[in-house]
């Protein structure tokens, strides 16, 4: 005999009175309540702590690139100065401070000639790469595969100067200094570059005689540079650390085949 277990015809469904547990939905909707409001404060939690730890870290590596531009004509002039010729900055080389929202921050470099921009490195890249291109049109060489050649020359220099700079900090002791602070310091050599090419345009010669010094300068401003970015650090530059002479004295060195590397034009 088989056994229908559904509802027969006529039969009703008997009642489930929901008041049966008055105190069922009660804990029911206050444990819902405690569930969703410690999910949600754990959620914001979570993510505000996300949150400062990327805009800390983003911060920390990269800064704030309006910061870099922040500059004027008088700005550009005195740095430019302090870097083809840094023998003759009479001034001090650390960076100027000033209170931001409870804490010291850098003033930007339209206030502080010693701040690191972006402005002069990129200007001075273009510069570079445009007279290397009349350079090779005085030659009669000039292709936009030739260009195309200097310009990756260039920015393949860039990168190496890059991690030359980072590398020396860190072997140094200092992981401080933020990303685009050593781009900026790293560009600053084609504006020194761009002055031997400029000299090679009007007479050949003067380049050769130029280079060695341009080297030299080089060298010299970023030793003071990253003297400064030790002692900012906290690291502290030792005047009688061995080890750190020497790093400095390979950094200006390698300013050398670097700067001979970038003067060469290629086909």
């Amino acid at each position: 005999m088989e056994h229908n277990l559904g509802m027969q015809p006529g039969m009703e469904r008997p009642s489930v009175n929901p008041q049966s547990n008055p105190f069922g939905n009660v804990f029911y909707g206050a444990g819902n309540g405690i569930i969703r409001g410690g999910l949600g404060a754990y959620g914001e939690k979570f993510l505000g702590s996300s949150s400062n730890f990327m805009h800390s870290n983003i911060t920390h590596y990269l800064s704030d690139p309006q910061y870099y531009f922040h500059v004027n004509a008088e700005y550009v002039r005195n740095k430019l100065r302090v870097i083809l010729f840094p023998f003759l900055h009479r001034g001090h080389w650390t960076r100027i401070t000033e209170p931001v929202a409870g804490r010291l921050s850098y003033k930007p470099p339209i206030h502080d000639i010693n701040a690191p921009d972006l402005y002069i490195p990129f200007m001075a890249f273009g510069t570079y790469v445009v007279l290397n291109g009349f350079y090779l049109g005085i030659l009669g060489r000039f292709t936009p595969e030739a260009l195309s050649l200097q310009f990756t020359k260039g920015l393949l220099s860039w990168l190496f100067q890059i991690l030359l700079l980072k590398g020396l900090l860190h072997a140094m002791g200092s992981v401080e200094a933020p990303l685009l602070d050593v781009v900026a310091y790293s560009g600053y050599v084609f504006a020194t570059m761009s002055l031997a090419v400029l000299a090679r345009l009007f007479w050949g010669f003067s380049y050769y005689f130029m280079l060695p010094w341009i080297c030299i300068c080089t060298g010299v401003f970023l030793v003071k540079t990253m003297k400064r970015v030790l002692l900012s650090s906290g690291r502290g530059y030792e005047r009688h650390s061995s080890r750190q002479h020497y790093l400095l004295l390979f950094m200006v060195l390698a300013q050398f085949p670097l700067l001979f590397w970038l003067g060469k034009v290629s086909v």
